[in-house]
């Protein structure tokens, strides 16, 4: 008997008894949509991590401060210090001491109400300089950004975000009108475009002053200087572990600490940020993808135990094909290939329907799915690997057969 003929015959025997073969292989079809799914969602995952890591700015690192201590001795945890300044920022920007950061903004941020035409909105009050835009990786949608004048000045103007407009004017074309921000009017002179969301917070929802204003109109503190996050921008990408070594550097020097490990501040690149994001989802794709998987196995025991029963009600077929001559290896064969047809038919079958769903779910669930060409083609060959290793007892036992014992039963 050729390939061709067993073949022929497999598919015979499994579309003679169609229901079982159906419900034989859902199981494999289950296993490998979920497997399918499980990865392209932890993939999804890593990708809008990694676009909303992105989104903060190109080649970025972000200078944070250190901790506080109150007057009773609490300590504040890291990040609510007043150790940067502007005058951190100021030097940060100088290309003689730091060639490879090409731009920088410094932030002074808070939460404050802000009020229009009776509606009132509380949301992020941000003074920073006229590098954030750049820096930021920010666009304008209407108008202009804050100035270096208007910052030297402490002009009372706001550009705001597209959805802070939206919720105070019910439209983003609010340029020339004014806005109260903690009792103090400011006039809008721009709109910054839409940029979606980070990790943390709404990009679209928040309120930019020039520094000089935040510090001394509405954030004031015992320390008018201080400032909450300073931005660098490094010069290109493979400049970025340059501009931190500089960034360092600098800032020990000009903070007198000689010992790095005792640093008032710490420098986080978008690199660490998505190298940590995408480790933990990895790990969790991982977890997933071994509990989806467990189903495969499910429909692998559900193949051998359909070949077992197929034996059992063809002994005569067997027994009669031996008594005429049939070799072992040709029942073995044919068994097997029963077998990884049911494997690959599910397999096919699942790899279509975790397409199917990878493409329909997105916009239920909020998520994006990828959907791996290579997790496809492997899901495949697992589904028909399946099938024939658990088709190889099955198959044995009917090779086995004594032709004499088979044509008695």
């Amino acid at each position: 008997m050729n390939w061709s003929e067993t073949l022929t015959t497999s598919w015979a025997a499994v579309r003679a008894h169609a229901l079982r073969s159906l419900l034989t292989v859902l199981g494999i079809l289950i296993g490998i949509a979920a497997v399918i799914l499980t990865v392209g969602l932890g993939l999804g995952t890593q990708k809008d991590v990694s676009e909303q890591i992105s989104a903060l700015g190109s080649n970025l690192l972000i200078v944070s401060p250190g901790s506080s201590t109150s007057t009773d001795g609490a300590r504040g945890g890291f990040g609510s210090g007043t150790t940067l300044t502007r005058d951190d920022a100021e030097a940060l920007s100088s290309e003689v001491g730091a060639p490879d950061i090409a731009g920088v903004a410094a932030e002074k941020s808070t939460s404050l109400s802000l009020e229009a035409n009776e509606t009132n909105w509380t949301t992020t009050v941000t003074g920073t300089t006229e590098s954030w835009l750049d820096v930021r990786s920010r666009e304008l949608a209407y108008g202009a950004f804050i100035t270096e004048e208007q910052d030297a000045e402490g002009a009372a103007v706001v550009v705001l975000g597209s959805e802070t407009a939206e919720e105070l004017f019910g439209t983003t074309r609010v340029v020339g009108s004014s806005v109260a921000i903690d009792g103090k009017t400011f006039e809008v002179v721009g709109v910054l475009a839409s940029a979606g969301s980070d990790s943390s917070s709404n990009l679209d929802d928040l309120a930019v002053v020039p520094l000089s204003t935040a510090a001394n109109q509405l954030i004031g503190g015992t320390d008018s200087q201080s400032v909450s996050t300073i931005y660098l921008q490094a010069a290109s990408a493979e400049q970025l572990s340059a501009a931190y070594q500089e960034a360092t550097g600098l800032l020990l020097n000009l903070h007198g600490i000689t010992d790095a490990d005792a640093a008032d501040f710490s420098i986080d690149s978008q690199d660490a940020l998505v190298s940590t994001a995408t480790s933990v989802y990895q790990t969790l794709t991982v977890l997933l993808t071994g509990i989806a998987a467990l189903s495969l196995l499910v429909g692998g025991i559900g193949v051998m135990n359909i070949m077992l029963v197929s034996v059992t009600e063809r002994t005569g077929e067997i027994g009669l094909r031996k008594a005429l001559g049939a070799p072992g290896w040709a029942i073995r064969r044919q068994f097997l290939t029963e077998a990884a047809i049911l494997g690959l038919t599910g397999g096919l079958a699942g790899a279509a329907l975790g397409i199917g769903a990878a493409l329909a779910l997105p916009g239920a669930i909020g998520s994006s799915i990828v959907v791996s060409p290579s997790a496809v083609v492997l899901s495949i060959g697992v589904a028909v690997g399946i099938g024939v290793v658990f088709g190889v007892y099955p198959a044995a036992r009917a090779a086995k057969l004594s032709p004499i014992d088979a044509l008695r039963s």
